[in-house]
């Protein structure tokens, strides 16, 4: 098998590092090498935080060059557009289509650009989800994360009994069936 590459972006308290965590625990359960490299921007001041996830029969490192990610996970509409550049030619844009004014935008320096979503959508595959409002229905919104790995798992190589397993072993102990729920909601999307 080739190397898989997948990166996690996101905004600062939005869980790419616990998402990163979840796919690189899938890997080594299915017997995989893997490699995770972890890249905080200003994550407590809501900046970029980036996450690798390599995974294969071997893999020498954890970065992620441009050009070669299989799937960019996106938690925000605005870091999709911003990473969208690291993808293969034939890959996959997962986006929770919500936006996060980054601070430019909050002070009034630059304008949060729109149509994003459609943007990404004419030169990439792009499958868009309101992870929020799904996460809101059932009743957490700091789920929003696993929701939109639910909507990945659906593009990618592993049972849903795999998933499952691995966000029960990974998530703390009392978020488990919220995260589970979550899960779903995305995958079933």
């Amino acid at each position: 098998m080739a190397t898989k590459n997948i990166m996690i972006v996101g905004v600062g308290g939005q869980g790419t590092l616990l998402t990163s965590r979840i796919l690189g625990g899938l890997a080594v359960q299915a017997g995989y090498d893997v490699k995770l490299s972890e890249v905080h921007g200003m994550a407590q001041r809501g900046g970029s935080v980036v996450t690798y996830v390599r995974y294969g029969e071997k893999v020498a490192e954890p970065i992620i060059e441009e050009g070669c990610a299989d799937v960019l996970i996106a938690f925000e509409r605005l870091e999709a557009k911003r990473y969208a550049h690291f993808l293969k030619k034939d890959g996959v844009i997962i986006v929770n289509d919500q936006r996060i004014d980054p601070m430019p935008v909050v002070t009034g320096a630059a304008v949060y650009p729109e149509g994003i979503i459609e943007e990404l959508s004419a030169k990439y595959k792009v499958f868009a989800i309101d992870a929020m409002a799904k996460a809101k229905e059932i009743g957490n919104t700091r789920a929003f994360n696993t929701v939109v790995l639910g909507m990945a798992a659906r593009h990618m190589d592993y049972s849903v009994e795999d998933w499952i397993s691995v966000i029960e072993s990974t998530v703390p102990p009392k978020t488990v069936e919220i995260n589970k729920k979550a899960f779903y909601a995305g995958y079933e999307q």
